[in-house]
């Protein structure tokens, strides 16, 4: 038997939630315009939409790992496929917003699946294939956000040449229905697989099925080796019992002794979505409209998002080990200033006039006498000249041609500020993105680490929800330079903070990393062994 090739399977389907991940985040940038259009929403109405699932997944972050120690890791990945699956269908079906902010709020629920098939995987995998197979649930994360992106530009081609099957199935008048609906396929595909997945022989070893737990091992090591995994997984089980109060745990953790890890860590948990990445992958065709593209040119860039992503996680995985956590971090952050500042930069420095010549092309814009007092006018800032179209237009006329004025009205160096964008996606997903991951499963004392992940997930999952929340109110009353330059400053602070207090990591053992950082935690009960559910829980954040 190929135990190697089972290993692979399992991991493979499993980390498909990844990509379901990658791809129900992603989505609904494609369908913004679409929807403000449709419901009539304020910024903070579509604030709320997108950051939905941000919401959803801080409730269901706290329950994921009590539901899989409950239920067991297929049924719990198996509900997590559900709920993508009923909120992917009940979104492209929304009658109206509310419902589809819940319908969206419910898919948030299932994000925990980047939790639980890490978690899975890491305790089915083999020790020599588990770095490698537990990292395959990122790069799915980013292949997810690429595809998104193509399925959203393809949709839209689509649209604009209505032919065939294309007029029959009313594509046109519900673009972003069909946008979001795309992930039902993936999700049902998702969903299908994972009945072909054994339970983890870890868990299945905790409620005592023995039996159970030697036929999953079969399929993933030689008859030779099962009592060797049986023994280690039991005494992992047994250490279990003796594992301290999570008061105690919490006590410990923000307690004086850790001073230090809790800086680093609180640190780049508020940085790293403090970037204001999200806002940028959630939001990415407004974004490049916001830059003068026009809506086909900025669905397109928005590719590239997706394909650089892929890229620089990619290289970020692989050499992590070779050059150190300390140098990719810090270099990276400087890397993600200077280009967030270059950002700012090219909004900064843009200027917008509506010109007679341009206003006679655009004859899809009707009454075009409401804008003869700001044709020849120069803007200095975006929110001024948006604050004047709006006045001019009215709010339906104003998300309806908004795009097409700013194509045809702002003077800005396009392409110092694409660069930009791209170079701060690249920055990220090479250093702050999958790098916390890494320093979280490795800074915190073993006795601490199954609650210290968690706690520090929810709080980057917070300013997550945040930035998501009020990056369109942001867009209209504080303008890209401004918005650019709030999230420069605030990585610039995480970096002098960093710079002083994080370690190299790398190579080195739990004690000798507390040692280096001048900890000592009083729960440690040896070098290299874990409790059942702390195991469980370092591996899903990874």
């Amino acid at each position: 038997m190929d135990y190697r090739k089972n290993a692979y399977l399992f991991s493979i389907i499993v980390a498909m939630g990844g990509f379901v991940f990658g791809l129900d985040a992603a989505l609904i940038s494609g369908t913004v315009n679409f929807i403000v259009q449709e419901f009539g929403l304020s910024d903070i109405e579509l604030g709320t939409v997108v950051s939905a699932p941000g919401l959803g997944v801080l409730i269901a972050l706290p329950f994921a790992g009590y539901a899989s120690d409950l239920l067991g890791r297929k049924k719990a990945l198996l509900i997590v496929a559900a709920l993508y699956l009923i909120s992917a269908i009940a979104s492209t079906l929304a009658p109206d917003y509310w419902t589809l902010v819940m319908a969206r709020f419910l898919g948030g629920l299932a994000f925990s699946s980047i939790s639980l098939a890490s978690m899975y995987i890491g305790e089915i995998a083999p020790p020599n294939l588990r770095g490698k197979l537990v990292a395959m649930t990122q790069i799915n994360i980013v292949v997810g956000l690429s595809a998104a992106y193509f399925i959203n530009d393809w949709i839209l081609g689509l649209s604009e040449n209505p032919t065939g099957w294309v007029e029959q199935v009313a594509l046109v008048d519900h673009i972003w229905r069909w946008m979001l609906g795309s992930e039902i396929v993936f999700a049902l595909i998702w969903f299908v697989l994972l009945f072909m997945i054994p339970e983890s022989p870890a868990w299945l070893l905790f409620r005592n099925r023995k039996a159970e737990a030697e036929s999953t091992l079969s399929k993933l090591y030689p008859k030779e080796a099962i009592a060797a995994q049986i023994q280690g997984i039991l005494a992992s089980i047994e250490q279990h019992a003796e594992k301290r109060s999570l008061i105690s745990q919490l006590k410990e953790l923000f307690g004086k002794g850790m001073r230090p890890i809790f800086i680093v860590a609180i640190t780049i948990a508020i940085a790293q979505q403090a970037t204001g990445i999200n806002a940028v992958l959630f939001y990415a065709p407004t974004l490049f409209e916001q830059m003068g593209l026009g809506t086909d040119a900025a669905f397109t860039q928005a590719i590239w998002i997706g394909v650089i992503s892929v890229i620089a996680t990619s290289c970020s995985l692989f050499i992590i080990d070779r050059f150190g956590r300390r140098p990719m971090t810090i270099w990276g952050m400087v890397w993600i200033v200077l280009s967030l500042s270059l950002c700012s930069y090219g909004f900064y420095t843009a200027r917008y006039t509506i010109t007679s010549e341009a206003l006679a092309q655009m004859t899809e814009v009707p009454a075009k006498e409401r804008l003869e007092a700001m044709v020849g006018v120069e803007y200095q800032r975006d929110i001024d000249f948006k604050q004047d179209l709006k006045e001019a237009l009215g709010e339906e006329d104003f998300r309806k041609y908004s795009s097409a004025f700013l194509q045809n009205s702002a003077d800005m160096d396009t392409g110092l500020l694409l660069v930009a964008v791209l170079s701060f996606i690249a920055a990220f997903q090479f250093s702050l993105g999958p790098i916390m991951w890494v320093l979280f499963s490795e800074l915190f004392p073993i006795s601490l680490r199954g609650t210290a992940i968690p706690v520090f997930a929810l709080i980057s999952s917070v300013v997550n929800y945040l930035v998501q929340q009020f990056f369109p109110w942001q867009l209209s009353n504080m303008g890209g330079a401004s918005i650019f330059l709030f999230y420069a400053a605030i990585v610039s602070v995480g970096l002098v903070i960093l710079y002083r207090f994080l370690p190299e990591t790398k190579n080195l053992s739990i004690e000798e990393i507390q040692v280096k950082m001048g900890v000592k935690s009083s729960g440690d009960s040896g070098p290299e062994t874990q409790p059942f559910e702390q195991m469980a829980s370092s591996v899903s954040a990874k």
